[in-house]
């Protein structure tokens, strides 16, 4: 299903808001995207990293009011909210959690229905339209987020219903899945650097916007290291879906050569996003678990990796 038109709610994620005159410049410092390239038309990815450069969380923001919204894994906002208020205390900032006050749901080829709207989107991924205070923004090729005011989320669904079948929230991650955006869980949390989750290649950081909280170690890993963990698409032929963070290993090493990041179930198999030793993942000889579990296929991911274009953002 995840190629038909289908529309679900996003119940996996919470919405934290960071509100006031110093909002864009309080999370400018802390964040791993660049907030002057967010506008009325365009959202972003993005990960706030310890100053070890791992990810506490990654997320998708967007301009909204007086302020911005990030969506992240529900479980990560609590933690977020808590370790951004240290920092936000001199700052005319309030962070607070809007998850609550917001209906979202995951639309697949579901652009008529947005239309019905009154939301044009644009193809452009990361492209954000509004409407009559709605907010639609596009997070991949036929892919959307409807971003809904809680008291409107029944009318709304019931106008969706009226053109898109409604899905399960494995097919929406099945299409995340391939679409190749990584994203932190409860699970994964402070696990990998943004590049381990080929979050670079997807808009999700910026190396011109200047110091950020494990800004030193993301740049350096970009211009000078070599990457040795990176994020492959594979499948697997089993019934048992795999949490995030499930080791994952190879019989060429000694100890687990990487962590699945998301799983969904796809007809026969499941498909999975995996941060895996390069070497390993060349191999084609790795599994779930431990050694005896069951095989990974490797499949396509629908971009590739360019150094040179990345620095560029």
């Amino acid at each position: 299903m995840a190629d038909s038109a289908f529309f679900c709610p996003l119940s996996h994620e919470g919405v934290l808001a960071v509100r006031g005159a110093d909002a864009a410049k309080f999370l400018q410092g802390q964040l791993t995207c660049n907030l002057n390239y967010l506008s009325d038309a365009h959202a972003s990815l993005g990960a706030r990293c310890t100053q070890k450069g791992r990810m506490q969380s990654s997320f998708r923001i967007l301009l909204q009011g007086d302020g911005v919204l990030l969506a992240m894994a529900s479980e990560l906002l609590e933690p977020q909210l808590a370790d951004l208020k240290k920092y936000a205390v001199f700052s005319k900032s309030k962070l607070t959690d809007e998850s609550p006050a917001w209906a979202r749901f995951g639309v697949a080829n579901g652009d008529h229905a947005l239309s019905s709207l009154g939301l044009a989107l644009p193809a452009e991924t990361d492209s954000v339209v509004r409407a009559d205070a709605l907010i639609a923004l596009r997070v991949s090729p036929g892919r959307a987020e409807l971003w809904v005011p809680a008291e409107r989320a029944d009318a709304v669904r019931s106008q969706l219903a009226a053109h898109l079948q409604q899905a399960e929230l494995n097919e929406w991650l099945l299409g995340q899945i391939r679409a190749g955006i990584g994203q932190v869980m409860a699970q994964t949390r402070e696990l990998f650097i943004p590049q381990m989750l080929n979050l670079q290649a997807v808009g999700g950081v910026s190396f011109k916007k200047g110091c950020y909280t494990g800004q030193e170690i993301v740049a350096r890993m970009q211009y000078l290291g070599k990457l040795k963990r990176r994020l492959y698409h594979l499948s697997l032929d089993a019934t048992h879906m795999p949490e995030p963070g499930t080791p994952l290993f190879s019989p060429s090493h000694n100890s687990a050569i990487g962590e699945v990041v998301l799983a969904a179930k796809a007809d026969q198999v499941i498909e999975l996003l995996a941060v895996l030793q390069a070497e390993a993942a060349d191999s084609g000889d790795v599994h779930v678990g431990t050694l005896e579990g069951p095989g990974l296929h490797l499949l396509d991911l629908p971009y590739t990796l360019d150094r040179d274009r990345e620095i560029q953002r």
